[in-house]
């Protein structure tokens, strides 16, 4: 399949076929060998049930109108939708910020020169930030604001039900990363322009993907996470994490639990207890060692800082940090401090301002600056040497973009680590791991062969550039991902291109490095062999 040349915004309304494509011989060249299959052909049987007009990879999986009527009510829900995202009444988190984003663009294209998804896929049209925006732009000015001379100057955008199916999934074709609002030099938002347009699908119309609502938030609101483990379960399971690295390491442990008064409540992305147990002790060892008064909640969603209604949802958003929140007042504690989990930073920070009523107001901090003082306290030994093989750091957006929390991190890794060095473009600077808004989770229709093909792409760059001088099998590297769904794209870019094998590269926390440099503790708390 070929690149569609020339694509334009009226594209967007044709009737039949894909709105663009992306062969292998479009994307940009990795600095080592790949292995890039073709895209897996949409069935036949598949493109029937389904819209499947954008590029052969469906994450919405939105029903084929059967009917005019059926044509029509997909359209005016839509208009719908839209018309409650520029009401006060209907978005009351992010309204003055989306009017500002629509009301200016300069077409300058800086987002695009930004955005590793353009970059990745060849500098196609359609992964152009500003090529969703605009479309976006133009419907609302010209259907819902109905500004003057709007229907003439935007008249070669029809709205029907192939322009509503095609903008949904060109809003799933974002990692949300904001690195496009971070260059605009007029501050336009495109990133929060796709997330508003996922929001109209989930609320208004009531399409989203399967894994960030059903699997994901649904679940963690009624079973307390997205994994399915009930809080007692998930107690049972870090019983069993405590139990197992405190013979490991050689370092007594106990996760305290439900501790009334304490000082900090920890909350954990609780993928992590299943796919990084290490992860789970090396944060209980540093706050024992450190002497700190802490506890986690086996509430119902405390003991699992993800909440995916960031990604798509207002109401889901709200309804978990809520949760989360209500946790810490019942237990009395004076902050929550957030593990490596970039999302839950933004949800439970940032954005949990808006919707927390006064009451639910508890301070809420990362783990970056608390784990940077513990390790310049002087209250643990460390013995860098014990970490003296090459380490870079990936960024996670939503901690160093969004947040500004970047030098706590470089203040642990250049303290702990002798051969640590940055990747090229770090910091706030950072490219996503290609996995951010909840594509990390999703494998289904195409989307494991895009996150590796497209949206991971530039940050398998990054990678080898911070590694050029130590590419050999016989070094061992570590990319420090401190990131639970960073973490899991990597780890699935890696096991594609065959780099565990190939170039003895290992990913993993920074919390994981800390412990490993502790002289209380066993040596070789980072065990390669697993990698």
């Amino acid at each position: 399949m070929a690149k569609t040349d020339n694509l334009q915004l009226k594209d967007i309304s044709k009737k039949e076929g894909f709105l663009t494509t992306v062969d292998n011989s479009d994307l940009i060249k990795l600095p080592f060998e790949t292995n890039d299959e073709e895209w897996n052909e949409v069935s036949a049987e598949y493109e029937d049930k389904y819209c499947s007009l954008l590029d052969g990879m469906n994450v919405l999986n939105i029903p084929k109108p059967k009917t005019p009527q059926e044509e029509e009510e997909l359209v005016n829900g839509f208009l719908a939708g839209m018309r409650k995202l520029f009401s006060p009444d209907n978005n009351w988190t992010f309204l003055a910020m989306l009017d500002t984003s629509m009301d200016y663009c300069a077409q300058c294209n800086s987002c695009s020169d930004a955005c590793h998804l353009y970059y990745g896929s060849g500098e196609n049209e359609m992964y152009r930030p500003n090529y969703r925006s605009e479309i976006f732009r133009r419907i609302y000015r010209k259907y819902v604001k109905k500004e003057p001379f709007a229907a003439w100057r935007y008249g070669d955008i029809d709205l029907n039900w192939q322009t509503v199916a095609r903008l949904g999934e060109l809003a799933y074709r974002c990692n949300l990363c904001r690195r496009c609002a971070q260059t605009c030099p007029i501050g336009s938002d495109n990133a929060l322009i796709a997330r508003e347009i996922r929001k109209l699908f989930s609320q208004e119309l009531g399409i989203y993907p399967v894994e960030l609502h059903e699997k994901g938030s649904m679940l963690q609101l009624s079973k307390g996470s997205s994994t399915g483990m009930t809080g007692e379960v998930v107690k049972s399971n870090v019983d069993f994490i405590d139990e197992d690295y405190s013979e490991v390491t050689g370092y007594e442990f106990k996760t305290p639990w439900d501790v009334q008064g304490a000082d900090i409540l920890l909350l954990h992305n609780a993928g992590e207890i299943m796919a990084w147990p290490e992860n789970i002790a090396a944060f209980a060892i540093i706050m024992e060692a450190a002497g700190l008064s802490w506890t986690m909640s086996s509430e119902l969603a405390a003991y699992d800082s993800i909440n995916y209604g960031v990604f798509y949802d207002d109401a889901q958003f709200a309804r978990t940090a809520i949760l989360h929140a209500q946790a810490a007042k019942n237990l009395g504690v004076k902050k929550i401090v957030l593990g490596e989990c970039g999302h839950a930073h933004k949800a439970l920070t940032i954005i949990a301002d808006r919707v927390l009523p006064p009451e639910l107001a508890i301070p809420r901090e990362s783990c970056f600056p608390l784990l940077r003082d513990i390790v310049m306290s002087g209250k643990i030994k460390f013995d860098p040497s014990r970490n003296d093989f090459p380490v870079t750091i990936h960024d996670p957006c939503n901690v160093v973009r969004l947040m500004g929390i970047v030098k706590p991190q470089r203040e642990i890794l250049h303290k702990l680590c002798p051969q640590f060095r940055e990747m090229p473009d770090n910091g706030v600077d950072n490219y996503c791991c290609g996995g951010g808004s909840g594509f990390a989770i999703m494998s289904r229709n195409n989307i494991e062969q895009w996150r590796y093909k497209i949206s991971g792409r530039k940050k398998m760059e990054q990678i080898s550039a911070a590694f050029s001088d130590c590419m050999e099998p016989e070094i061992q590297k570590y990319i420090c991902a401190p990131c639970s769904n960073c973490k899991g794209q990597i780890r699935e870019m890696l096991e594609h291109y065959e780099l565990f094998e190939k170039s003895s590269m290992a990913y993993g926390g920074i919390v994981e490095l800390i412990v490993n440099a502790m002289v209380d503790v066993n040596p070789g708390f980072i065990n390669w062999e697993e990698e």
